[in-house]
């Protein structure tokens, strides 16, 4: 998985960052090798993680984000169940980092449910970096546009858009949010790869994004 190509310690002295939270932001923001579909950006109503389709034996954890934190996904529904399936665990994937951030634990178990390999690895590296510089996160993300491709059984690809231009780092003490105004960079392209595992569970195991991608900018 490629590494972000800001250190969050520069972007919090700037003042500048926005979050990656399934996500993201999530632990990878690098441009991604693959070729990524374009995203239609415009304006949708938002609503909530689509529910689970997938008949399979995980029973999943319950995540409840801060009242000051909302991830909304638009038009995260395909009709198929398998792709449905896919973009279930991955919303669940997002508020799971996000919960995480908020929590201040890079071990937080739920982590481990809904990534792998160097995903996971990821995803605890950039929640420390939260701790360390004592922040979290507060405010709304809308992901959108997804494109799932189940290329073999048990295997998927899904590219989809973020706006966090209503997202931004808060002082873990103050409860201070760090505004920012947003720009192209406030939007991100992302591409994963995902593995379901023998409970059912769609896990990802590897996350590449890139900010102020022409297909995820209005």
């Amino acid at each position: 998985m490629k590494r972000r190509s800001l250190p969050v310690a520069v972007a919090f002295a700037a003042t500048a960052a926005l979050l990656l939270t399934a996500c993201g932001g999530e632990e990878g923001s690098s441009k991604a090798d693959d070729e990524i579909a374009g995203a239609d950006t415009g304006k949708a109503a938002s609503s909530p993680a689509p529910s689970a389709t997938a008949t399979d034996s995980a029973k999943r954890p319950d995540v409840e984000l801060p009242k000051d934190v909302t991830n909304n996904f638009d038009g995260w529904k395909t009709g198929d169940a398998t792709k449905d399936a896919v973009l279930t665990d991955t919303s669940r994937r997002i508020d799971a980092l996000a919960y995480a951030i908020t929590q201040g634990d890079p071990e937080e178990p739920v982590l481990g449910f809904y990534y792998k390999d160097d995903a996971l690895l990821g995803a605890a590296d950039w929640v420390q970096e939260f701790v360390k510089a004592k922040k979290s996160m507060t405010g709304e993300t809308r992901y959108f546009k997804p494109k799932v491709d189940v290329y073999e059984e048990g295997k998927a690809t899904l590219t989809y858009c973020s706006f966090e231009g209503e997202a931004f780092v808060k002082d873990r003490k103050t409860g201070e949010a760090e505004k920012t105004p947003v720009t192209d960079n406030s939007y991100l392209l992302y591409a994963t790869r995902l593995e379901r595992n023998d409970k059912g569970v769609w896990q990802t195991a590897a996350l590449n994004s890139e900010r102020g991608n022409d297909s995820c900018t209005p």
